[in-house]
């Protein structure tokens, strides 16, 4: 069982993800940061603001009972109320302001952790284990991934990359992998009660499942480009024909497409377009989960599944609704795995990712199913 956090090793989560968030950043200029790229994606100012803005909200607000440092700024973050394509005309903060504001609210909620029960007997159930800070490091880490989007739209080098594309692309696969057979049984499904998971992986509960085979490695780019010769199928997103094959131009790089590397930036609706073409169907999330102890090469790209963001049965809300029960339905697809640009913290193999079917912006690829 894991052990429960203590305030030093949240402290120290704390600073790993703020280290990393900017080194993200850490190479362009104010400029690009307060540039609009695209309309679906928040420029990089209004990230850096959410971040530090939920931080206050839930660890220095919510736990420690203080008054937020500029009054009604936080609706201006509030990512439910002000859609992406709108928050780069919002008053937000910019430049110094923004840098000092992130800094003040991460010693304020040093302050605050310093007195705080997090125990797993603590009284109040968002302290309990850390729950609460367990669920701002996973945002901001979520939100490191959805920087990397917009990273992917740069026109000029990102330095990083030009130096070492290897670290911003799924890992290569030693082969196709065949297929498991998965029997059929009942398989529990969602994460287990100790532990932090948000509400939408809660509670476990036992799925019946029929017999069914799954590729043991996710589809490649070779498998890709053969479907698209075959139909005349768009190429995924950045991807643009050179004097000698597919070159990926993406963080203002460009590189021939290795084909042994998993697809990425393919939609749901590209997806199961492919797996008819291919004679097979995208699994379920249920299926995904069930096999994950026997699949290889996950952590390249998200995969879309067939399944809809559904609620488990017995789902409750916690600790606010706007989380994952304002996308329940059958608008959003759900992805299960991880991608080589989502930190290891996140990608248990109960998180269950979702978006609409026509997004390409996401690090998403695929992997096919079967009946038995």
């Amino acid at each position: 069982m894991t052990s429960s956090p203590t305030r030093q090793s949240i402290a120290a989560r704390l600073a790993e993800a703020r280290e990393r968030t900017i080194a993200l950043i850490a190479p362009l200029g104010d400029e690009l940061l307060n540039r609009t790229f695209s309309e679906l994606l928040s420029p990089l100012a209004w990230d850096l603001g959410h971040i530090a803005n939920f931080e206050e909200l839930w660890l220095v607000q919510t736990v420690g009972g203080r008054a937020p440092l500029h009054g009604e700024l936080g609706r201006y973050y509030d990512a439910i109320e002000n859609p992406r394509r709108e928050r780069g005309e919002l008053p937000i903060l910019h430049d110094a302001q923004l840098r000092a504001y992130m800094a003040e609210v991460r010693e304020r909620t040093l302050e605050v952790l310093d007195g705080v029960d997090i125990g797993p007997d603590a009284p109040d159930r968002l302290l309990r284990e850390g729950f609460v800070y367990e669920m701002l490091i996973a945002h901001e880490l979520q939100h490191q991934e959805t920087m990397l989007q917009l990273l992917q739209m740069l026109d000029l080098p990102y330095r990083p990359a030009e130096a070492d594309l290897e670290p911003f692309l799924p890992a290569r696969l030693d082969s196709d992998g065949g297929t498991i057979a998965i029997a059929a049984g009942t398989y529990e499904i969602g994460a287990p009660d100790r532990g932090f998971a948000y509400d939408n992986e809660r509670p476990a509960h036992p799925v019946e499942l029929s017999a069914f085979e799954i590729d043991r490695t996710p589809v490649t780019n070779a498998a890709y480009i053969e479907y698209m010769g075959e139909t005349g199928a768009d190429p995924p997103m950045y991807w643009e024909r050179g004097d000698e094959g597919w070159v990926r131009s993406a963080m203002g790089v460009s590189a021939p497409v290795d084909p042994m590397r998993p697809v990425v930036h393919v939609s749901w609706h590209e997806a199961d377009a492919f797996a008819r073409w291919a004679g097979r169907r995208l699994p379920t999330e249920f299926e995904w989960e069930a096999a994950r102890p026997r699949l290889e090469g996950v952590g390249g790209a998200w995969e879309w599944t067939s399944s809809d963001f559904l609620a488990y049965p017995g789902f409750e809300a916690f600790p606010y609704a706007e989380y994952s029960e304002v996308f329940f339905g059958d608008e959003y697809k759900v992805l299960r795995g991880a991608s080589w640009a989502t930190d290891p913290h996140v990608a248990r193999p109960s998180f269950r990712n979702w978006d609409l079917p026509q997004r390409r912006q996401i690090f998403a690829g695929l992997r096919l199913a079967k009946d038995s």
